[in-house]
C-alpha cells in the first residue's frame, strides 16, 4: 500500500492490521486486498461448480445414451424394470425383508457381546489365559478367511447331519447362528484394533488412582477404544445388514428368497430389483451416518493435534 494511502486513512482515524484489514473507529471492514481474495473465490468456486456440472452431465448422458438405444434395451426394462409387476410383489418381498431385520438385531446384539469378549480376552496378559488367547487367534484367522457363504453352508448342513439330540434342525437358527460366528470375528479384530490403540499411560493412570483391573477397562479403556471404532463398527453393521440375504440359500425365506420365489413364477426378474432397492433404502442412510461419524472423528482428532 502506498504511503499516500496510508497517510489518508491515518487522516480518518483508521489503520490497516497485519493481514490487510481495514480498522476504523466505526467497525471492521474489508480491505481492498480482501475484497479481491472474495470475488476470486466466488470466481473459482462458480468455475468448478461448471465445470463438475459439465463433466457429470457429459459422463452420465453418455452413459444414458449408451443404455438407452442398446439393442435390448426394451428387453431389459422389460423383465427387469416391469414397475407394476413390482408393486404386487413388494408387499411378500417386505414382508421377508422383516425376517432379515429380525435376523440382523439378534446378530448384531450376540456379535457384539461375543466380539467384545474376544477382544478383551486377546489383549489380555494373563499367563493363565494363555490356551485361551491361541484358541482365540485361531478362531479369528479362520473364520476370517472363509467366505461366509460356505460357513452357512457347512454349518447350515453339517449340524443337522451329526444328528445329535436337542440340537436345532431351523434353517433360520441356523443361518443366524453362521452370520453370528462369521461377524464376531470381524468385530472381535475391530474392537481389539480399538483397545490397543489406547496409550498404556492411561491403564497406568487409571490403576494410580486406585482402579482395579476391571473398572480400568470399563471406566478408561473401552470408552475412548469404543469412540475410536465407531465407524468401523458401523461399516460392519451395514455390511451384516447386506449378508443376511445369504441365509436364503439354506431356504429362509427372506427379501432375497422372497424375490428368488416371485421370479421363478413369471420369469420376471423384477422382484430382485425391488428387494435390491428395500435394501437401499437402509443401507444408504446408515452410510451417509456412517460418513458423517467419520468426518466428525476426523476432525477432531485434528482439532486434538492426533491426525
Amino acid at each position: 500500500m502506498s504511503s499516500t494511502g496510508s497517510e489518508s486513512r491515518e487522516g480518518r482515524g483508521e489503520g490497516v492490521s497485519s493481514d490487510g484489514r481495514a480498522l476504523s473507529s466505526g467497525g471492521w471492514s474489508p480491505s481492498e486486498r480482501e475484497i479481491r481474495r472474495r470475488s476470486f473465490r466466488r470466481r473459482a468456486a462458480l468455475r468448478y461448480g461448471l465445470i463438475a456440472a459439465g463433466s457429470s452431465a457429459l459422463v452420465l448422458g453418455t452413459l444414458l445414451i449408451v443404455l438407452v438405444t442398446s439393442p435390448g434395451f426394451t428387453t431389459l426394462s422389460d423383465t427387469f424394470f416391469n414397475w407394476v409387476y413390482g408393486a404386487q410383489v413388494l408387499p411378500k418381498v417386505l414382508l421377508g425383508f422383516m425376517t432379515n431385520v429380525t435376523l440382523t438385531v439378534i446378530a448384531a446384539s450376540c456379535v457384539a457381546i461375543f466380539g467384545l469378549a474376544i477382544a478383551l480376552l486377546r489383549t489380555s496378559r494373563s499367563p493363565a489365559l494363555t490356551p485361551f488367547r491361541f484358541l482365540a487367534t485361531v478362531y479369528v484367522d479362520l473364520f476370517r478367511g472363509i467366505p461366509m457363504i460356505l460357513v452357512i453352508l457347512l454349518v447350515g448342513f453339517g449340524i443337522p447331519a451329526l444328528r445329535i439330540p436337542g440340537l436345532t434342525n431351523n434353517v433360520l437358527i441356523l443361518g443366524t447362528l453362521a452370520v453370528i460366528i462369521t461377524y464376531t470375528a470381524y468385530v472381535a479384530e475391530v474392537l481389539r484394533s480399538g483397545i490397543l490403540t489406547v496409550h498404556p499411560s492411561q491403564r497406568a493412570g487409571a490403576r494410580s488412582l486406585g482402579l482395579s483391573h476391571f473398572q480400568s477397562l470399563r471406566h478408561v479403556v473401552l470408552p475412548q477404544a469404543l469412540k475410536r471404532v465407531t465407524p468401523p463398527l458401523l461399516n460392519d453393521l451395514i455390511a451384516l445388514i447386506k449378508d443376511t440375504g445369504l441365509v436364503s440359500i439354506l431356504g429362509v425365506t427372506d427379501a432375497v428368497r422372497a424375490a428368488q420365489i416371485a421370479s421363478s413364477r413369471s420369469f420376471n426378474y423384477t422382484p430382485y430389483v425391488v428387494a435390491a432397492i428395500v435394501f437401499l433404502l437402509v443401507t444408504i442412510p446408515l452410510t451417509r451416518f456412517t460418513d458423517r461419524a467419520i468426518r466428525r472423528s476426523i476432525e477432531r482428532q485434528n482439532a486434538q493435534g492426533l491426525a
